[in-house]
């Protein structure tokens, strides 16, 4: 076993070329029987293996940079530098993330997890290098699904400039998550397939191997540093923009990898290198269908069907039926991806009514604005992200949705705790962003009905930017006996009674009943409240409640700066109210990778806590 034989960084470096292919199967027969046990982003990292492997031995790390772009595919990169033993806890609370990070390794340059930094902290490190005159490489590595996001063009564009060496390594597999589409695809794909360059090479090479000295002249035309790709392909975006380039290069061969990344070190100046890879290499499930492999939860690998399927419907599913079901008898609703139509629930969108929806790439800014404009032309667009994307279109839902009060419609799916990919996925910010900004209405459905209801609402009753807001996973199919009809601004009562009432926000409507029945026990009165809206808060029931409630207490998967906590309480303070105000929400910090329970305990928003901090405010009362 020559995976053996790597147990601590450099240790690659003592291989032969010999033994680079056997490396690379071993290395993804690790990771397939790793991640069918733990979970985790599988089909991009089994096709970066002989380019992570190439990397490691052109280069000199840590002297040397090596960004990843979103970092998913970076597991080979962990492996080769003296993590493979703490693979049994990727991705678990305390083990090792799924994402490089400068805390875990010297090795992990730069944080990431969102795609499309990658350039910009490339050229970053490489302008710092050279204020200071010091001398090493930087690598950063893209994947053209990623190359469809804004700033990368940013930062190509300031990259341009350059007069020092910055290697910029685009792994095209034609995928993101999705199935890549736009421009960029389509250009990557005449490059990789061009039938004009491949057939004028070799009829040009065949006719000069005719004659005499001909073989001499084949050799130097390969040589020369306008090659026949270069003749051919001329006006191609990256050397227009003033960046050389070189390939397509085969990226599952690691010595001719090697040898294209050791001339890209001798350019002066920006250079991409176009490396060809295969999604899911080495394992046909992943192969036949990368977007399923992704990101898994753990699976067999005999058949790679996943192994704890979902009692009930999730809630992305919840909003894909919906959404269809409207769309059937409204034919301006339409909907919009950033390169998310599977995980957002919008696949079965897409082949209903082709015609109304759009797939903008991995383009959140785009996408909030595109909406905006599809509103202002009368549409009723659906933008469907996730909560930790949105984040990226603050600017946009501030200048050009909500100034002018368009009918946008956001979807927003993994909001609270994710769980496994950490810090920078958790959906834990996007009620304090969004309230922040006027005009702006959020809703938090308790269930799938409401899920449902509301996105109706959303549609057909309200005129104006709205979010509604729903976790990651199963849907909640309780309460359903509780169905009161939506209104803008007002709370559900799902349990009255005095003394503690509990205003619960989406996801927390089920914890706080489960808190209530603990109270109840101690025979203690409690009132419980579905929120529902986040903004505007129900502030007529408030003053209700104030009446004959000695504490209220606000539940919510969202950190306490600017959510729905501190509304009611700023509420209470300002007017002068009688009750005293209880926030129970997520601390004000970044909550690292693990299962959501053991997230939720930590962060003391479990029943236990909650149950035990309610007791100790009610006693001083």
């Amino acid at each position: 076993m020559i995976l053996e034989k790597i147990n601590k960084p450099g240790d690659v470096k003592k291989l032969s070329p010999i033994e680079y292919n056997q490396l690379a199967e071993e290395i993804r027969d690790f990771l397939i029987n790793h991640i069918s046990k733990t979970g985790g982003h599988l089909a991009s990292n089994l096709g970066v293996v002989e380019l992570t492997i190439a990397l490691h031995l052109a280069f000199d790390l840590p002297k040397d940079k090596i960004i990843w772009d979103v970092g998913h595919q970076s597991y080979t990169h962990k492996i080769l530098t003296g993590r493979k033993d703490q693979f049994d806890g990727l991705r678990k609370f305390g083990g090792m993330s799924g994402f490089p990070k400068r805390n875990e390794s010297n090795y992990d340059a730069f944080d990431t997890g969102h795609s499309s930094t990658s350039i910009s902290a490339g050229l970053g490190y490489v302008c710092s290098r050279d204020c200071q005159g010091q001398n090493y490489s930087v690598v950063s590595v893209i994947g053209d699904g990623a190359l469809t996001g804004g700033m990368a063009y940013e930062a190509l564009n300031n990259a341009s400039s350059l007069k020092t060496n910055f290697i910029i390594v685009l792994n095209d597999n034609a995928m993101s998550i999705s199935k890549n589409i736009g421009g960029v695809s389509y250009m990557l794909s005449d490059i990789r397939s061009s039938d004009s360059y491949i057939d004028f090479k070799e009829n040009l090479a065949n006719s000069l191997y005719k004659i005499p000295g001909g073989s001499r002249m084949v050799s130097a035309l390969k040589k020369t540093k306008n090659n026949l790709k270069q003749i051919i392909l001329p006006n191609q975006l990256f050397e227009s923009m003033g960046i050389a380039y070189l390939g397509p290069v085969n990226g599952h061969d690691t010595e001719k990898l090697i040898k294209t990344l050791k001339v890209a070190k001798r350019i002066n100046g920006a250079v991409i290198v176009h490396v060809v890879t295969q999604k899911g290499r080495g394992y046909k499930q992943a192969e036949r269908n990368p977007s399923k492999f992704h990101g898994i939860a753990p699976f067999d690998v005999k058949t790679g069907n996943v192994l704890n399927k979902p009692k009930n419907p999730t809630y992305s599913s919840v909003f894909s039926d919906a959404i269809c079901h409207l769309a059937k008898k409204d034919k301006k609703i339409c909907a919009i991806t950033a390169a998310m139509p599977d995980g957002t629930g919008l696949t079965k969108f897409s082949k209903w009514f082709p015609d109304r929806f759009f797939d903008v790439g991995i383009a959140e800014e785009h996408a909030t604005t595109f909406a905006a404009g599809m509103a202002a032309g009368g549409m009723k667009p659906v933008f469907a992200v996730y909560s930790s994307f949105l984040q990226r279109a603050y600017d946009q839902i501030l200048h050009d949705v909500c100034i002018q009060q368009l009918h946008v419609v956001f979807a927003i799916d993994r909001a609270g705790l994710v769980g496994a990919d950490g810090e920078t996925h958790q959906g834990i910010f996007d009620l304090s962003f969004l309230s922040s900004i006027p005009n702006m209405t959020i809703f938090a459905p308790k269930n799938d009905w409401e899920l449902k209801e509301g996105l109706k609402f959303a549609l057909e009753e309200h005129n104006g930017p709205i979010a509604l807001r729903y976790p990651r996973g199963e849907a909640c199919t309780d309460f359903h006996e509780f169905k009161e009809e939506i209104v803008l601004a007002k709370s559900e009562i799902l349990y009255k009674e005095k003394d503690i009432a509990i205003l619960a926000v989406g996801s927390m409507v089920k914890l706080g009943d489960e808190v209530r029945k603990r109270l109840k026990a101690r025979g203690l009165n409690v009132t419980l409240v579905n929120a529902r809206f986040v903004k505007p808060i129900d502030e007529k029931l408030i003053l209700e409640l104030s009446m004959n409630h000695s504490l209220i207490v606000t539940l919510e998967e969202n950190v306490a700066s600017g959510g729905y906590g501190r509304a009611v309480c700023q509420m209470i303070n300002d007017t002068k109210l009688k009750p005293r105000c209880l926030e129970i929400s997520l601390p004000d910090d970044y909550i690292e990778h693990g299962s959501v329970d053991i997230l939720m305990k930590e962060a003391g928003i479990d029943v236990d806590s909650i149950e035990e901090r309610i007791l100790s405010v009610h006693k001083e009362i």
